[in-house]
């Protein structure tokens, strides 16, 4: 039973282990000189693996694609991936968060030890192949440093990743290769991505690159607390990314959306209004909201950016008025930011054109999982524990399928 598995992330790696410890003959095809590249650049600040919060809670999370992803997240929950970490001798610990990260805060150690198994289970490694579609026989084809080759495999895994961070191996080229053969692929678009908004040249040479700590950001109904980031372009940020999916759907479908920040999520109305009600004697605006309610200089610079685009005068403002600007600090987002520079991608194949063990219907034989397929969640762990727990199903879609058919 000889296996092709085509892309070296999370997912492809985790097919190839499943398909190892059942007996086949795996080759892991990946077309950069070394494996797991997004990944480790996940694990530079913490590699975040999962979450810990109740599974249901969890599985709501990947929204629409929520049915489909379930069983086999269900089948390798985020306990079962804590669990996989540890037998490669990578402890984890949750986070204040809920987060769930490795003891070691970083990719290398984990997928260095995740190589070495592959490696003593058998399974080969084919770098600088880059998979170049199939042939007119059905034959899997590659570029290599020696030139063109193809083979054809008792089946394949194929796991290339969306199209966020192309110099790192993901970019999207296999699409055509689907479309040629009538697989739907829904347009990927930019999930967990910063967004555009238009500074004054004042607040951007000033404020770039500053972070505003413990805000909440507000938008169709849903509030989420984190931090953002003021960029030369716009703002990105954790709290950012929760809302991303939605945000990006009302750009995309109207041009702009109008987000709003507080800035002092932690304090209620009477409180801040208490608090900005002080006089303010001879200290200038900044000052006193400095003192006052406590805002850093990022902060008063988006309030007072905020007000100027508004026409309001911050001063003029009675108390009430400027505590409930202070909380609700409107945005205006006029784009997103280019999928290049996104954390993931949303769209790819058509959950439609797989049946339920990740094979293609129009393809058997050939099984999809990771990224690439049509589905997007949040940072915080749900990225990763869909590309292992689908890698998983593949794998697992690839056995059940060569014992069908021996």
């Amino acid at each position: 039973m000889d296996v092709a598995v085509i892309g070296a992330g999370p997912a492809g790696l985790m097919a190839a282990e499943v398909l190892a410890v059942g007996g086949a003959r795996v080759t892991v095809y990946e077309r950069m000189p070394s494996v797991g590249r997004k990944f480790l650049l996940a694990g530079r600040g913490g590699l975040n693996l999962t979450h810990s919060e109740p599974l249901d809670h969890f599985l709501q999370r990947y929204r629409e694609a929520m049915p489909h992803l379930r069983p086999a997240i269900e089948a390798f929950p985020p306990d079962a991936l804590r669990a996989w970490s540890e037998g490669l001798g990578q402890s984890t610990f949750v986070g204040s968060s809920g987060r769930v990260f490795p003891e070691a805060m970083k990719a290398s150690p984990l997928l260095r030890a995740w190589l070495r198994r592959l490696d003593q289970s058998g399974v080969r490694l084919a770098l600088r192949h880059r998979w170049m579609g199939w042939s007119m026989t059905g034959e899997l084809q590659f570029g290599t440093p020696e030139g063109r080759t193809s083979l054809k495999p008792d089946a394949t895994v194929i796991a290339l990743g969306g199209a966020s961070w192309p110099k790192l191996g993901a970019d999207g080229g296999w699409i055509d290769s689907f479309k040629a053969r009538g697989i739907e692929i829904v347009p990927l678009r930019p999930a967990n991505s910063g967004f555009r908004v238009t500074w004054s040249d004042l607040f951007r040479d000033r404020f770039e690159g500053q972070p505003l700590k413990g805000v909440a950001l507000s938008f169709g109904g849903e509030t989420v607390r984190g931090e953002a980031t003021i960029t030369r372009g716009g703002i990105e940020g954790g709290a950012i990314y929760a809302l991303s999916a939605p945000l990006r759907d009302a750009v995309l479908a109207h041009g702009a959306a109008m987000v709003h920040l507080a800035l002092r999520p932690d304090l209620t109305a009477s409180d801040l209004t208490a608090r900005v009600s002080k006089s303010r004697q001879k200290q200038s605006m900044s000052t006193y909201l400095r003192k006052a309610a406590g805002l850093s200089p990022v902060a008063i610079g988006l309030l007072q950016e905020a007000a100027i685009a508004a026409g309001l005068n911050l001063s003029a403002m009675t108390p009430e008025t400027l505590a409930a600007f202070i909380n609700a600090v409107p945005v205006r987002l006029t784009g997103v930011a280019p999928i290049e520079r996104a954390i993931s991608t949303a769209g790819g194949i058509s959950f439609g054109e797989i049946d339920p063990h990740f094979m293609l219907r129009k393809l058997p034989g050939v099984f999809v999982a990771g990224e690439m397929l049509d589905w997007e969640g949040p940072t915080g762990g749900y990225l990763l524990q869909a590309c292992f727990a689908t890698g998983a199903a593949a794998g697992r879609g690839v056995l059940n399928y060569l014992k069908r058919t021996s």
